[in-house]
């Protein structure tokens, strides 16, 4: 750590501590030469040793100074001073993103996406220099006081894939694209990632991938499908949760192709934000069907209505004309007899009664007349299927039992469970149904097919409506992934997520020129098969772990009281069998080492056992191996949950707890779950503004949860009360 006062590079006067990171820390300076005041980034003494890291810290370092853009935060100078390895950079007025969301909870939907835009346009000028960030995330965007906004961070994460910065100490896992959190080649749509997992975090003031451990939020990143950003932001225009989704795919051949087209997007959301203009699915060209807006349906069906009425009313007129035909003839007939029976009363001479039989012969041929006509018209009216509607509406109405006007209008969802999506697009066209892709997922289903819908199949919708469907990546083999630099624990915990069976060997590793072990105890040497091979679920893969230079009998016992479970597992990697007690506490956190068998800094065997004792909390030992195993058994079940959109939210607000002195607090969520209680830390060391704005998110089904607070006094935690809160499920 740098001392106020101190001058670096004959040049750079060190004038406050503005800022700490997981590699460097960040001074406040005044630059003599130049006479202005700058960003004095140092790395930490941990990282000075690795000669390759810091040959890539400088690197790329200088090749981000030559980025100018007015998003990027200029890097002035590069260098080192008697072992202090430095960049002088722009100094901003300001706070982080990160900052800002932490003190606004959540952002409004067009101040984040002017943020994002302005992001993107740094990212972009990066991109056409050919510079990778590879560590966007809220801690290196910064909002200053005029309200620019700039990415800062250029070429430090490509720099730290040195062996000696573990993941945990790069603390980005949160915002990493799934390539690289396997460790494989990452370039611009990794960048494009990071930025959707921001832009989310923005408007729903969460991430959307958390857990206790790197490796447990890796995994989410590479098997999960995160919760919708619209169930905890419900305001959330369409277009732009499309932008999130689009980003955030885990087939880079599903994002984005460049910045640009983000920036094109994110500008078009401003202007239509309801818009359908986002196509998500970019390895399938074909376009989606179109979902007519429900006025245009009810529109349509009121013209369809009046036709049907216009078409009704020549048949009516028809009809009565036919009808009003048969009163006429009848009418005339009547007269006729009428007229029959006066001439039958009437004397008649010869010459009349000749008149009368040519007046008789006149009328019989005006009644078979008027009965052709009658009959035409009955034909005419038969052929064009007038008679026969009439007949056939009349028997409906007496016959027919009435459809529900509810049955009459939906259309039910067919099953397109493992099929294609060019298969499932016919069938669904077919019903009048449009389609929309939310993801990849592993499933039991070929790869490449759909392996679950929203809403299930059978489920009744209105016609028109949209089928959300999920792609499978299958599950009957899978990628070792890329394990560079990790530690054997984390290795593991990775491999038995991906359901794998490891097998663990510890061995003394060769000593390097150096005189240094070639590769650090508790880290990984070989792994067998090797990274990248295929392999089916399930099989088992061998972890050569290394336990450093053999010393023989003789080993200096390290001190591993206060670290966590995980830490001191690699700490003690040169010991072959090590033990795990558990023993409850009321001070120390979940899995921090309280005690062990062999004292610190004395010489021990190696090979002989030796035991750790780890907290498990405010419960018995017994009470949390049964909150485990509770936990393993709905850990399924909440991850679907989430996936479906189910999420469980919690608002409340803490007022202030008594006897509260200011100090860093800690806060437990415990909640009952499956008739056990299951633990969650929600903060930890962080000093707290009261009332406390809670946003939590809970086991799906479960609507109640306990808070318990605790304050840090003289190096402990000290509870200073808890309290009953209720979740509710909002979608």
């Amino acid at each position: 750590m740098l001392k106020t006062g101190m001058i670096i590079a004959e040049r750079y006067e060190i004038l406050a501590k503005i800022g700490t990171g997981g590699m460097a820390d960040v001074y406040k300076a005044k630059d003599h030469k130049l006479n202005r005041f700058v960003a004095f980034k140092v790395l930490k003494p941990e990282f000075r040793e690795d000669t390759t890291f810091i040959r890539k810290f400088k690197s790329e370092a200088q090749a981000a100074a030559g980025l100018t853009h007015p998003n990027i935060v200029n890097i002035y100078d590069v260098g080192d001073d008697e072992g202090v390895y430095y960049i002088v950079m722009e100094l901003i007025e300001g706070i982080t993103l990160k900052e800002y969301i932490s003190k606004k909870g959540k952002l409004s939907v067009k101040e984040a996406t002017s943020i994002a835009i302005q992001v993107s346009m740094g990212l972009e000028a990066a991109h056409n220099h050919n510079i990778v960030h590879r560590d966007v995330k809220p801690q290196n965007i910064i909002i200053s006081t005029d309200g620019k906004v700039k990415v800062t961070d250029f070429g430090i994460a490509r720099a730290a894939s040195s062996n000696t910065i573990s993941s945990n100490v790069m603390g980005s896992v949160h915002y990493s694209s799934p390539e690289q959190v396997r460790g494989g080649y990452s370039d611009e749509k990794s960048d494009i990632y990071s930025l959707g997992i921001t832009i989310y975090e923005m408007v729903t003031g969460r991430v959307p991938f958390d857990g206790d451990t790197t490796v447990a939020i890796a995994i989410k990143h590479l098997q999960e499908e995160m919760a919708p950003p619209s169930s905890f932001a419900p305001d959330l225009p369409y277009s732009l949760e499309q932008i999130i989704y689009k980003c955030t795919q885990k087939s880079v051949d599903r994002r984005y192709a460049k910045m640009e087209d983000v920036i094109a997007d994110l500008k078009h959301s401003l202007i239509d934000p309801q818009g359908d203009f986002v196509k998500l699915n970019a390895v399938d060209t074909v376009a989606k069907t179109q979902v007519i807006p429900q006025k245009e349906v009810e529109e349509q069906k009121h013209v369809e209505k009046q036709k049907t009425v216009e078409k009704q009313k020549p048949q009516l007129s028809e009809k009565e004309e036919i009808e009003q035909l048969e009163k006429e003839l009848r009418r005339e007939e009547i007269d006729y007899n009428r007229q029959k029976e006066e001439h039958s009363h009437r004397p008649h001479k010869k010459k009349k009664k000749r008149k009368s039989h040519s007046r008789l012969l006149s009328m019989l041929l005006l009644i078979l007349g008027a009965a052709a006509l009658i009959g035409l018209i009955v034909f005419l009216a038969q052929r064009s299927g007038l008679l026969e509607t009439a007949r056939s509406q009349t028997t409906e109405q007496a016959t027919a039992t009435p459809v529900p006007k509810e049955e009459e209008s939906t259309v039910s969802v067919p099953d397109v469970i493992g099929k294609t999506e060019d298969e499932a697009r016919a069938i669904l066209t077919d019903q009048q149904l449009g389609m929309q892709m939310m993801g990849e997922e592993i499933s039991q289903k070929p790869v490449g097919t759909i392996s679950r819908t929203e809403p299930e199949a059978g489920t009744a919708v209105e016609p028109n409506s949209t089928v959300h469907y999920y792609i499978s990546q299958g599950n009957a083999s899978q990628m070792i992934p890329y394990m560079d630099g990790m530690t054997a624990i984390e290795a593991q915990e990775l491999l038995e997520s991906m359901s794998m069976t490891v097998q663990v060997d510890k061995q003394y590793s060769p000593m390097g020129i150096d005189g240094y072990a070639e590769v650090e105890p508790g880290y990984l040497i070989s792994v067998d098969p090797a990274e990248g091979t295929v392999v089916d679920t399930g099989s088992t893969v061998h972890l050569v772990v290394s336990r450093g230079i053999d010393y023989g009998a003789a080993a200096m016992m390290p001190n591993v009281i206060g670290k966590s479970k995980n830490d001191a597992l690699t700490t003690l990697g040169k010991f072959i069998d090590i033990n795990i007690e558990e023993q409850q506490s009321e001070t120390a956190p979940v899995g921090e080492v309280l005690a062990q068998s062999v004292e610190p800094d004395t010489l021990t065997d190696p090979d002989q056992p030796i035991t750790i004792t780890i907290s498990c909390g405010n419960v018995s030992p017994e009470e949390a191996a049964a909150a485990r195993e509770a936990s393993q058994q709905t850990n399924a079940a909440e991850t679907a949950a989430v996936a479906a959109g189910e999420v469980w939210k919690c608002d409340q607000r803490l007022n202030t707890p008594e006897g509260y002195e200011g100090g860093l607090i800690r806060l437990e969520l415990v909640q009952d779950v499956g008739g056990q209680p299951s633990a969650s830390l929600i903060v930890d060391g962080e000093v707290l503004e009261f009332p406390y704005q809670l946003d939590l998110t809970g086991t799906p089904g479960v609507s109640q949860g306990t808070i318990y607070i605790y304050e840090q006094k003289n190096g402990n935690y000290e509870e200073l009360g808890h309290y009953s809160i209720t979740f509710e499920k909002v979608s």
